[in-house]
């Protein structure tokens, strides 16, 4: 009898675990069908700076536990090397920020010729042109100049940023911006990531596909001194880049960086290692954002994307 039920037991137990590797085995297989959507993908290496290459069958899309199946995936390079590129600049700024005004011209002046390069400045909640898209990089580093350093001139950077990704004509470039900025927003001021003008620019550029960098640089007055503020302001800025799939750099409460060179070096980096990724996701009732995972167990490789894409109503 015991023997008999030992043998149950194990048999059980055995059952249970196929079951279980089963299910694991059910989840890790892309879906059949779906909504194709689109996401763009930074490709870095985990260690030194020689990107591995990566192949459409290493990348991975979960939504929740469930696997999408990957259908492109085409590198940002020959033909689709295209790219619409802003330098956004906050008018509030402190003068500090003239010390790093020719490391700017010079990431404009370095940029490919597949490369259009615009200039704008935060004033008053809107996105200032300077210089609108241009194949011109000379032009576009000329339009580079001093912040006006007054206080409260930029009500604040996100609807700046909105303004910019609303104002934008889509095409088939990639489209990117470089944001400069203390973060701090004057129209929010309860201290928390329930911000709603942030949360609407960040919805903004992921429903555009438009990954934004941010540096972080002091502003004038004494917002631009206060710790509290300047913490939330650089916590702001690391969100939208984040969650829209960019990179974000500051040095802490330390002041202001000496230089921007690594910085846009980095972004140039990333620049010239991106994926146009197309995935069937899950068919929503209605239009709207879907959190997503993008993945690669391909080794010494990092993947750097939006973490929602926003996916049409299915049929």
């Amino acid at each position: 009898m015991k023997k008999s039920f030992f043998l149950f037991t194990v048999a059980l137990a055995f059952s249970l675990g196929s079951f279980g590797a089963f299910e694991l085995a059910a989840q890790t297989q892309p879906s059949a069908g779906g909504i194709p959507a689109h996401a763009l993908v930074t490709v870095a290496a985990r260690k030194g700076s020689n990107v591995p290459e990566v192949s459409r069958n290493d990348v991975m899309v979960f939504e929740g536990h469930d696997r999408d199946r990957v259908t492109d995936w085409v590198p940002a390079q020959g033909d689709r090397a295209g790219l619409d590129l802003f330098v956004l600049l906050d008018d509030g700024s402190a003068p500090s920020l003239g010390t790093q005004l020719d490391d700017l011209r010079r990431f404009i002046n370095s940029q490919p010729e597949t490369t259009k390069v615009g200039v704008a400045y935060m004033q008053n909640g809107i996105a200032q042109i300077e210089q609108d898209l241009t194949s011109d990089h000379a032009q576009a580093a000329k339009a580079v100049r001093l912040p006006l350093g007054l206080s409260g001139v930029n009500a604040s950077p996100y609807f700046s940023l909105s303004d910019l990704v609303k104002r934008w004509p889509e095409g088939s470039n990639r489209r990117e911006v470089v944001m400069v900025s203390d973060g701090i927003d004057r129209y929010y001021d309860a201290g928390d990531l329930l911000d709603p003008y942030l949360a609407k620019a960040i919805e903004d550029a992921q429903r555009a596909g438009i990954i934004v960098y941010t540096i972080y640089a002091p502003g004038v007055g004494h917002f631009g001194h206060s710790l509290w503020r300047t913490y939330w302001g650089q916590i702001f800025l690391a969100q939208v880049s984040d969650q829209t799939g960019g990179e974000s750099f500051y040095i802490g409460f330390n002041g202001p960086a000496v230089d921007f060179t690594p910085y846009l070096e980095d972004v140039t980096h990333h620049l010239g290692n991106q994926y146009f990724l197309t995935f069937l996701a899950r068919p929503p009732k209605k239009a709207g954002f879907q959190q997503v995972r993008i993945m690669t167990e391909a080794p010494n490789v990092e993947l750097t994307a939006p973490d929602r894409v926003y996916v049409p109503a299915g049929q």
